[in-house]
């Protein structure tokens, strides 16, 4: 699914906030490690543009284990500005940490999330939530760069080409034709976040909602973005870790893409020397004591067993994605049960 969805989808009032819940509409949460430089300006910067939806809001960047003042600048910043929640630990445990404790924090309907350095314009994350308030049908939206509409500026061509060729591999490794999977600028419905148990300390969270989120039968679109380069501050990308978690992942959601692509090469191994024995058998030259006729048949059995290694992590795969559709509806039905037992809980205080 891609923006083009958003012709389809029907247009309707946001839906209720949960019964309880402060009045925030939208939470922004914004992972940040060593961003003293950038913390200030991101923040006000992103203030100023969730002031357009003229709505409730409030910013929650997350201070995960920085050694250069970030804590201090943003308790300087919440003491000025109520509507800035920062939430900080220590030591430095990983984006996914990072993005894991602010989405416990949020009160928001919507809750959104984006880079400290604003490598996208704060102004796409109202134009997300709005997707969502305005799209009762759509469960998440995720800024792409890599979609009709979208681009990059000023990124480094290394790692341009590293992240669009890894999101086109990620794709291929999920349903649902989401473009980038690996980007941080995205809106969910409460209710897509509290479906799921997520694990993540690392990057890779951002595959992993992804992954339980379609499994568990959330919908989601994208929306065009454009990417930047950092303007203060110094980047975390990081090739090697980046490449092998994202490798992994696509192996673990889709273990044909592994084991189909080697064992199918073997098998074709096997069958190109089976032409080739079968060719010196034509002219009377096969010597049956070769090592190739020993080889020709291992080929062929070791690469179809590494093909069925693969079948099997797929069935496996699919038995998990139907234990997030099971897990989605217990959590489901659990806050329907704390939602009913509330109002009496409420009114045996007040008796």
């Amino acid at each position: 699914m891609n923006n083009k969805s958003l012709a389809s989808g029907r247009t309707a009032r946001p839906r209720s906030t949960p019964s309880g819940a402060p009045s925030v509409v939208l939470s922004v949460v914004v992972p940040m490690f060593n961003e003293s430089e950038n913390a200030a300006g991101t923040l006000e910067k992103l203030t100023e543009a969730c002031m357009l939806l003229e709505l409730p809001f409030e910013l929650i960047p997350v201070n995960d284990g920085s050694t250069d003042g970030t804590a201090a600048v943003l308790a300087e910043l919440a003491r000025a500005d109520a509507r800035i929640r920062p939430v900080s630990y220590t030591p430095n445990a990983g984006r996914g940490r990072a993005l894991r404790r602010g989405f416990a924090a949020a009160r928001g309907h919507v809750i959104c999330s984006t880079d400290a350095d604003l490598s996208y314009a704060p102004e796409y994350v109202p134009a997300l939530a709005t997707v969502l308030l305005e799209h009762d049908d759509i469960d998440f939206v995720v800024g792409s760069p890599y979609i009709a509409g979208g681009g990059a500026v000023g990124v480094p061509w290394f790692r341009l080409a590293v992240s669009r060729w890894g999101n086109r591999v990620l794709s291929l490794a999920m349903a649902g034709g989401i473009h980038t999977v690996t980007g941080v600028l995205r809106a969910y419905r409460r209710e897509v976040l509290e479906s799921l148990e997520l694990e993540s300390d690392g990057k890779e969270l951002h595959m992993e909602i992804l992954a339980k989120a379609q499994a568990a039968g959330f919908r989601g679109v994208e929306i065009p973005a454009v990417l930047t380069k950092r303007q203060k501050g110094n980047s975390k990308f990081r090739f090697r870790a980046t490449a092998w978690s994202h490798l992994l992942f696509s192996w673990h959601e889709r273990p044909m893409l592994l084991f189909g692509v080697i064992g199918l090469a073997i098998i074709a191994s096997g069958l190109g020397l089976g032409a080739y024995l079968g060719w010196h058998w034509w002219q009377g030259a096969l010597n049956p004591s070769r090592p190739l006729m020993t080889l020709f048949p291992l080929l062929l059995i070791g690469g179809l067993q590494i093909v069925l290694f693969g079948f099997l992590g797929s069935q496996m795969a699919h038995l998990r994605r139907e234990l997030y559709k099971i897990q989605r509806q217990n959590r489901q039905h659990a806050r329907e049960v704390k939602s009913e037992r509330e109002p009496e809980a409420e009114r045996c205080a007040s008796s």
